[in-house]
């Protein structure tokens, strides 16, 4: 036995000697060991190499089959309808699929990445030449080493994906006090396919928009989608994005869709114009709420909506600078110590003071910026003669910098 695997080794040359492929082998998860795989590719390695790379591709695609059933019929059998591939109902129409087809649907089921789909078919090429040429064609030491690699590092190592349902989600949200996702649905919403997230991701938004729906479910997926937003799939933000733009329509987005947009990442995806709408529209808001200290009552609401659609981080230039300027003005407040305040240097708003320093902060702007913004706006220049309030505007520079 040692000369046979001492033959095989040279045979397989540096790329893949027997010593590397064993290494691979304890990866293979425990329940494809229960079966004996290994024993069995082990046994045909030194002497038939081929047969032991057939063995585990279609072990590969058997596990791949599974997979496809784990994670949901549903899912499947969207996918085959938009790949246009045989109709799937039932498992049993998985067992039927073709290898070609079996790593088609797997991939636009979001169960394998790219990279991995496009290296799972190079293994079934050589496969395929391995099948159908056994008399003239014989694996060599890379194609051994690409079969067994790809096989074993994204199939056999990777548990299956058990998928999250919609309902899950439902369940949680449909609650009649404030609820969270659990950390055990967040893992399997990160892990789950993309027409899943995708399925999930935009109940959640359609409930944030819906009036007719119980204002505490519908903060409760508004919520939901805050936790999502970070381990949802690009693909699926760009789908639902296309989604959210036509339920807006020609129309500028209300506060209330602007909002979920943007817990929900989309508003990148929106039109430009839409945006400017919004924005110049808020400015007419903010600019009839004076920034004095004196209508500090007013400040709460209007500074809460601003706060919640991200702070300027999506204002359009064009209106970047007046925005600012009413947000420093009402942080920075004017001269006092007379009246009832004798014994305040400053007088501002209470209320929205340490709100415009929160949207400040999270609108990431430099503190370039302020320093560019007292010269070019003489209100500012004009509050900041008084030392008082002058210390008010670097507690903004500090703050950013920070």
């Amino acid at each position: 036995m040692a000369n046979a695997k001492s033959l095989v080794a040279a045979s397989l040359g540096e790329v893949a000697s027997i010593d590397d492929i064993h290494a691979m082998l304890p990866q293979v998860r425990e329940e494809w060991r229960t079966k004996n795989l290994i024993e069995r590719v082990k046994n045909l390695l030194p002497v038939d190499p081929s047969s032991a790379c057939q063995r585990l591709l279609n072990a590969s695609i058997h596990d791949l089959r599974e997979k496809i059933k784990i994670a949901g019929l549903d899912i499947a059998s969207e996918a085959a309808k938009q790949q246009k591939l045989p109709a799937v109902s039932k498992s049993e129409d998985i067992d039927s699929y073709s290898t070609a087809n079996v790593l088609h649907l797997v991939y636009h089921m979001g169960l394998l990445r790219r990279p991995a789909w496009r290296r799972l078919r190079r293994a079934y090429d050589i496969r395929k030449d391995l099948e159908h040429e056994d008399d003239e064609y014989e694996a060599s030491a890379a194609e051994c080493g690409y079969i067994f690699e790809t096989c074993i590092r994204d199939v056999l190592s990777q548990d299956p994906i058990q998928s999250i349902k919609l309902v899950d989600v439902m369940e949680i949200v449909e609650q009649s006090e404030l609820s969270v996702l659990t950390k055990l649905t967040l893992e399997e919403f990160e892990h789950a396919p993309e027409p899943r997230q995708k399925e999930i991701y935009q109940y959640l938004i359609s409930i944030s928009l819906d009036a007719s729906k119980p204002d505490i479910v519908r903060e409760n997926c508004y919520r939901a989608l805050a936790c999502l937003h970070d381990i949802t799939r690009r693909n699926v933000l760009f789908d639902v994005a296309k989604h959210f733009v036509k339920r807006i329509g020609r129309g500028e987005p209300s506060v209330v869709q602007f909002r979920v947009a943007y817990v929900a990442g989309v508003v990148p995806y929106l039109k430009k114009l839409q945006v400017k709408a919004f924005f110049e529209s808020y400015w007419k808001r903010l600019h009839s709420t004076s920034h004095h200290w004196s209508n500090h009552e007013f400040h709460r609401s209007l500074l809460a909506d601003l706060e919640e659609i991200g702070g300027l981080r999506f204002c359009p230039k064009e209106f970047m600078e007046q925005f600012a300027e009413w947000l420093v003005l009402c942080y920075i407040g004017e001269p006092g110590g007379y009246g009832r305040g004798l014994n305040r240097p400053v007088f501002y708003s209470d209320i929205g003071a340490p709100m415009c320093l929160q949207i400040l902060r999270m609108s990431k702007l430099n503190d370039g910026f302020f320093y560019t913004l007292r010269e070019s706006s003489d209100s500012i220049a004009r509050a900041c003669r008084n030392e008082h309030v002058a210390r008010r505007l670097d507690h903004i520079i500090n703050a950013i910098e920070q």
